[in-house]
């Protein structure tokens, strides 16, 4: 259990923390608790993100846990970034140079990136390592949690830490401007509650159902009196697309077109999200929106919402049938009917 004496692990209340989580939305999603708990021990702290390009977009929306952002240009044996090799050395020179008071490596179990958040010269190091493997402080490194869910293994830091909890549900910040742009790209269809969101991607063609069965679903929705809005990132335009063909409804594309915000504000307003499991599960568990996630593999142990009433988990090694999926989906639908003026709360920035 944790205690509020932080003061056996770490030397002194830290004045700026760097956390290192170089990785894809929903892995960012399943951290927001950690770094909220991070924020509520040390207010006065500036805490930095160290992350993928695209996360600087993630840092402006939880700006209310992390003050700045570095980007990271991979690192030799991780898989999420092509190392820019000569981009590394000042990097490094950079972070040092910042003499951050702590640095957290939040990244994984730390088999790779050990080693390299100690490069980053701060006066104190934590995060996970995993037994056998290089551990920088056996004070402040706890070993990584084999089983569990994400965001349960990632509060065990905090727990470890002797840090106080701010909870272990998702957040997904929202502004007017981001329901405004949603506007924009659905001026008839936005209202709460009228439309579907169906995601078919996911980073590792692996955990994909098959486009057809998507079609079906969306399909069978459609009947059911709901419009139909396809989302995916731009790399995944040849897979929405033929979601799109194997229709006999016309969907509303988006795909490519969301920006995080405009996501967020999406899916906060569906009636429904149908996907793979993959980082749009975790906006919509954070949105608190219905959602029938299709999983493959162990995944459900790491990865799946904490509430599995409002958000239902299917996995099957036979393979699921569109069937099975349209009867949970029309089964959420009738218990979670999302008001007409129903509004997801807003920040103001």
């Amino acid at each position: 259990m944790a205690t509020n004496d932080t003061t056996k692990r770490i030397a002194t209340s830290p004045r700026r923390v760097a956390v290192l989580r170089a990785l894809a939305l929903g892995d960012m999603l399943c951290a927001v608790p950690t770094l909220r708990a991070l924020r509520r021990a040390w207010p006065a702290a500036e805490i930095t993100l160290v992350g993928l390009p695209w996360a600087c977009e993630f840092a402006g929306t939880f700006a209310a846990c992390i003050d700045r952002f570095v980007e990271f240009p991979g690192w030799p044996g991780l898989p999420e970034r092509q190392p820019q090799l000569d981009r590394i050395p000042p990097f490094l020179a950079a972070m040092q140079n910042e003499q951050f008071d702590l640095a957290i490596q939040l990244h994984g179990a730390g088999t790779i990136v050990n080693p390299l958040v100690a490069l980053f010269g701060a006066r104190q190091a934590a995060g996970f390592f995993p037994p056998g493997y290089y551990c920088p402080d056996p004070t402040t490194f706890l070993p990584w949690p084999e089983r569990g869910l994400e965001v349960h293994r990632l509060l065990g830091l905090v727990d470890f830490l002797g840090l106080p909890r701010a909870g272990d549900a998702l957040e997904f910040p929202l502004t007017g401007a981001d329901v405004e742009r949603l506007k924009t790209l659905l001026p008839e269809h936005h209202d709460p509650g009228r439309f579907v969101v169906v995601h078919p991607g996911a980073s590792v063609a692996e955990r994909r159902w098959p486009a057809e069965q998507f079609a079906a679903v969306a399909d069978d929705l459609a009947q059911a009196g709901y419009e139909i809005v396809l989302t995916g990132v731009a790399s995944e335009r040849l897979l929405v697309n033929a979601v799109a063909a194997e229709m006999r409804q016309s969907p509303h594309d988006l795909c490519g077109r969301t920006d995080l915000g405009t996501l967020g504000a999406l899916v906060s307003r569906a009636a429904l999200v149908i996907c793979n499991d993959t980082g749009i599960s975790h906006v919509a568990a954070a949105t608190k929106t219905p959602s029938v996630v299709i999983s493959t593999g162990n995944n459900p142990s790491r990865w799946s919402p904490i509430d599995r009433r409002l958000h239902r988990v299917l996995t099957s090694e036979a393979g699921l049938s569109s069937a099975e999926v349209c009867h949970i989906a029309h089964e959420l639908l009738e218990q979670y009917r999302r008001a007409p003026d129903a509004e997801h709360e807003l920040v103001t920035i």
